[in-house]
């Protein structure tokens, strides 16, 4: 974050992990309690200067760009720092690291950033977590009650060649996800369009529609009971809520999802422990954005959905189907 005294010009250069970010992006990030308004308007009037030029908010800082910023007045908390050292909590649940990249398993309940009433996400508790570290961004999402796999850029390079990968498809990410009724068939391709809309309350919903985006999932029977079924989710487009939209839509929701599953279900899925909606982002490969080198990341499934099938294989089991490995 940039530290602003007040009264006076604040003059900054880009280095390595600034480069390639547009500079209202960058100015939104660093200027924290500045609103949104103010910084646009900075930029509009030419209060914010690039190598004594003005430019536009679509600009792209360079290596070695010069930055002029005026006199901005700040929220009064926000340079304050917590008191004392911050406990780590995300920091121990790391499933890789090296000098670019971060993984962590991800609990679910935790959202991967803050904004929308929630203070603190994933990022802000591990920069909170590691202030040694220069630069700290999300390469993907997983929504709120999703656990697992969670990969982290610590280097722009790292950031910007992971979103390519990410974008061609050229990785890989596997989710394991219990549904209700049998699935058969073993391997099936799902290609339904997408289409985000807004609830008359506010909320962000998706459904299938034939004009929306893109999306395909290919699912994989792992196991099957008399009432449930896991399934392995591999996604081949990023959509917003995907696995859990295509499934529903298909018949067979998700349990314990409370947007789109069976809510009936749920209540009765909850009496017999199982808390959470049962989706995992348990695998995650891909080659390496600065070695090349391939890596496949893993995370194990969570207690409380291993012991939730445990009860099933004592309750429900029928019959027991394994996908082949790939």
């Amino acid at each position: 974050m940039i530290e602003l005294i007040k009264g006076l010009v604040t003059k900054l250069t880009i280095g390595e992990q600034e480069a390639g970010q547009r500079i209202d992006n960058f100015l939104v990030k660093c200027l924290k309690g500045v609103p949104k308004s103010r910084i646009y308007r900075l930029l509009r009037n030419g209060e914010l200067r690039v190598n004594s030029k003005r430019v536009t908010f679509s600009y792209r800082l360079q290596l070695g760009d010069r930055l002029r910023i005026p006199p901005v007045r700040v929220a009064a908390s926000v340079n304050k720092r917590p008191a004392g050292p911050v406990a780590p909590r995300l920091s121990r649940l790391t499933l890789y690291e090296d000098d670019t990249l971060l993984a962590i398993d991800k609990p679910a309940g935790i959202a991967v950033h803050g904004g929308s009433g929630i203070s603190r996400g994933c990022i802000e508790q591990l920069r909170l977590e590691r202030p040694d570290w220069k630069f700290l961004e999300l390469v993907h999402r997983l929504d709120r009650d999703t656990s697992g796999v969670l990969l982290l850029a610590k280097k722009r390079v790292a950031l910007t060649e992971m979103h390519r990968l990410l974008r061609e498809g050229q990785a890989d990410k596997r989710y394991l996800v219990l549904v209700k009724g049998q699935w058969r068939d073993e391997k099936r391709s799902v290609r339904l369009a997408l289409h985000k809309f807004l609830t008359p309350s506010g909320e962000r919903r998706v459904a299938v529609k034939e004009d929306g985006q893109s999306a395909h999932t290919i699912l994989r029977l792992q196991q099957r009971w008399e009432h449930f079924s896991l399934l392995e989710a591999e996604l081949k487009t990023g959509r917003t809520h995907q696995i859990r939209v295509h499934l529903s839509h298909l018949g067979f929701p998700l349990a314990g999802d409370d947007k789109y599953g069976d809510f009936q279900w749920n209540k009765q899925l909850q009496s017999r422990g199982l808390k959470r909606m049962f989706l995992h982002a348990w695998r995650l490969s891909f080659q390496h954005p600065v070695t090349g080198e391939r890596l496949r990341i893993e995370a194990p499934l969570p207690e409380a959905l291993h012991a939730f099938l445990k009860r099933l294989d004592a309750s429900d089991a029928e019959s027991v189907v394994l996908s082949s490995a790939d």
